[in-house]
């Protein structure tokens, strides 16, 4: 099978979509699947064995395609190396503005991965697309393609990580992207006067999935659809929810190479070494009181997505709580900005760092007590799951995948893993951390909550396992009863 999608680790990431799609195809191959990720070589990449080259015309433009092979554990990746198209200094653009040209970018290589596929002596099965840039895949398939020997007949799942997402563009890409004037309309790329990548991927594939089940009801919904909720109800029986694994190698805390002690659900000693390590990397105080007190730790985008408004609305109120905080992420500067400001006025309590690094995001779920994600939406989310693998427990808003992950805590519930709310108020989310900090002041029942949440299984083989029922009924659709 054929993966396409933007991005995958260990080549490019800019979001969760680099884990899945590079922790998806080892896990097939594990299953038996011959899986195949294809995504571009942007500049910085250099990796690879070039295994072949062809020149590609689109919309009068032509490009020479150079592709190179990198074998990733049981599965391979495909680069797709088209430099006067994705040797730049970003992967998508620069700052908050979009390579103007993106179109073509992504129309290029969507082109070259099925280009790719039509010369293998056996085609891809099943061809599995992500996100709007590889929204023209299926697109491609039924106009470009639809007579093709080979790919004529191959149906495509296309996957929706984030719905806010959508590549819209303004209509006069249709020529200049080998594509009829006929896909501007309501059921096939139009979307309010442009075209949409996302939706051309929505209509014109066989089968559609979202990275958790909560997320895919949300969607078909006016709050948290994009004006995407009509569009996705007309195609809810297509529509299927399946949560993302967590590399469970990777993340580990048994074997994390960035951690200064292993621990484990058997023996959770070592988990105070990264919390003292984590306190003595952001300058705070790491005495045995300091250790003592509860560490909330955060690792996410500064925007406000990811609920930061509801964080700088009650400023005064974390600055009062009895706990310490390590922050750590980039975005909109009046968060990076506010958590600054924070951090200078509690030296002792309060760190941040502006920017990103895979080191301290692992000692930071490792050392941390408590995880904040109050996202005002989330389509998955990995950090809840990342904590509670390392035995930190996490305070969420009960929205999309964080609902599907996260257990609320409750007298006589047993199997909860975290702290959820609700409401988006500052004071539902204060609520649900004040909950958590009283219970960390409870060890039995903490240790219990901390056991739940690591125990769970979060592997990818779980979710690759779900992957293959949803390729098998691809390959072998139901029948639809005719129509009254």
């Amino acid at each position: 099978m054929l993966i396409i999608g933007s991005e995958a680790l260990p080549f490019a990431k800019t979001g969760g979509l680099a884990d899945v799609l590079g922790a998806l195809p080892p896990a097939l191959a594990r299953l038996g699947w011959e899986a195949t990720v294809v995504l571009p070589r942007y500049g910085h990449v250099d990796a690879g064995t070039r295994v072949a080259a062809f020149p590609l015309a689109v919309g009068g433009h032509t490009q020479g395609v150079t592709l190179h092979a990198v074998p990733i554990d049981g599965a391979r990746a495909i680069l797709v190396d088209i430099p006067a198209l994705f040797d730049r200094d970003e992967l998508y653009g620069v700052g908050s503005a979009d390579y103007p040209d993106n179109p073509r970018r992504f129309a290029f290589f969507v082109r070259a991965a099925l280009e790719y596929a039509a010369q293998q002596d056996a085609p891809p099965s099943v061809i599995h697309a992500h996100d709007w840039q590889a929204g023209l895949a299926p697109v491609y398939l039924k106009t470009r393609y639809s007579g093709h020997p080979a790919l004529a007949k191959t149906p495509c799942v296309f996957t929706i990580h984030n719905l806010a997402y959508q590549g819209n563009f303004e209509p006069d890409w249709l020529p200049r992207l080998d594509l009829s004037w006929d896909l501007l309309g309501l059921d096939a790329l139009e979307f309010w006067g442009r075209i949409s990548f996302l939706k051309g991927g929505i209509n014109y594939s066989e089968l559609l999935t979202t990275v958790s089940s909560r997320y895919a009801r949300e969607i078909q919904t006016p709050e948290f659809g994009f004006g995407f909720d009509g569009i996705l109800r007309r195609r809810s029986a297509d529509l299927f929810g399946v949560l993302n694994g967590i590399d469970a190698e990777q993340w580990d805390p048994a074997r994390d190479p960035y951690l200064p002690q292993p621990f484990s659900a058997e023996d959770l000693a070592g988990k105070r070494a990264s919390k003292a390590a984590v306190l003595r990397e952001y300058g705070l105080r790491d005495d045995d009181r300091a250790l003592e007190r509860p560490l909330v730790g955060m690792i996410s985008r500064m925007v406000d997505q990811k609920g930061f408004d509801l964080i700088a609305a009650l400023r005064n109120e974390l600055a009062a709580l009895d706990a310490s905080f390590a922050v750590l992420g980039t975005g909109e500067p009046r968060y990076q900005d506010f958590w600054r400001g924070l951090a200078a006025g509690h030296p002792d309590r309060i760190g941040v760092r502006i920017g990103f690094d895979e080191r301290m995001a692992h000692l930071i779920e490792a050392g941390a007590d408590i995880f904040l994600m109050p996202s005002r939406f989330e389509p998955c989310g990995l950090n809840q799951m990342y904590s509670m693998r390392y035995g930190t427990i996490p305070v969420v808003r009960r929205v999309g995948g964080l609902a599907d992950t996260v257990l609320d805590h409750a007298p006589g519930r047993p199997e909860a893993t975290g702290f959820t709310f609700d409401e988006y108020t500052p004071p539902a989310l204060l609520d649900a951390l004040s909950r958590a900090l009283a219970l960390f002041r409870e060890p039995p029942a903490w240790r219990a909550v901390q056991l739940s949440g690591m125990r769970r299984d979060h592997s990818w083989d779980r979710s690759a396992r779900e992957y293959v029922k949803i390729y098998e009924r691809a390959l072998n659709p139901v029948p639809q009863p005719p129509a009254p």
